[in-house]
């Protein structure tokens, strides 16, 4: 009967929607800072869990959440996981993509809602451990912590060295052979899908017309 248990137990899932958006992101996209992304959120997990090894520090109620993967709480992964993702993403969008046109008011906004989206999205996930009993405020305040850092320095790793790097692999046969790309150069990626889908499908249905003439 408590119905906002159950609405933060649906928010809790939140890094398995991630994961699986991801996922079938890099099928249909296939762009090598998408998988860069992704790599950094399993780079994230894996510090997360020596983390965990190393502190020992328990749940606040073991025996309420016998399903628990690991009895070791600090630092959240959930936490760390959502505020990697929101970090990571407020960098992306503030800091790689930029406007090629002149809608600077409606760029500035969506990219201020998506922000405080990100950043709600990773509160309630983050009160959510507290209020199901999986962590202390302690353990989910550090994994906050720790996932923003993290997500910082991936950032920062792969502006710096990986896309330097993402036109020589982009180039590799494997990368050919699986259509892997490389958009690091284009400024707003959003935006030239837009115009180039736009500009071929009009192409396409003159070359249609003049055919059907």
């Amino acid at each position: 009967g408590d119905f906002s248990g159950q609405l933060l137990a649906y928010l809790s899932l939140g890094p398995i929607f991630i994961i699986v958006g991801f996922i079938t992101l890099i099928i249909f996209k296939r762009e090598l800072h998408t998988i860069s992304f992704l790599g950094g959120l399993a780079f994230n997990e894996g510090v997360n869990w020596l983390i965990k090894n190393v502190i020992r520090e328990p749940r606040p109620c073991e025996e309420a959440h016998s399903t628990v993967t690991t009895k070791y709480g600090m630092p959240s992964s959930h936490s760390q996981f959502m505020w990697f993702f929101s970090v990571y993403s407020f960098l992306f969008l503030y800091l790689r993509m930029h406007q090629t046109n002149n809608a600077r008011f409606l760029d500035l906004l969506w990219r201020h809602v998506l922000s405080v989206c990100l950043v709600t999205a990773a509160l309630l996930v983050s009160y959510s451990r507290v209020y199901l009993l999986y962590h202390t405020w302690s353990q989910v305040l550090y994994g906050g912590v720790a996932g923003s850092i993290m997500a910082i320095a991936w950032f920062a790793f792969t502006q710096e060295i990986l896309t330097p790097l993402f036109p020589r692999i982009a180039a590799w046969p494997i990368s050919e052979f699986f259509l892997i790309r490389d958009t690091s150069l284009i400024p707003n990626i959003l935006w030239f899908e837009y115009t180039v889908t736009r500009a071929e499908a009009r192409n396409r249905q003159r070359k249609l017309g003049t055919k059907l003439q």
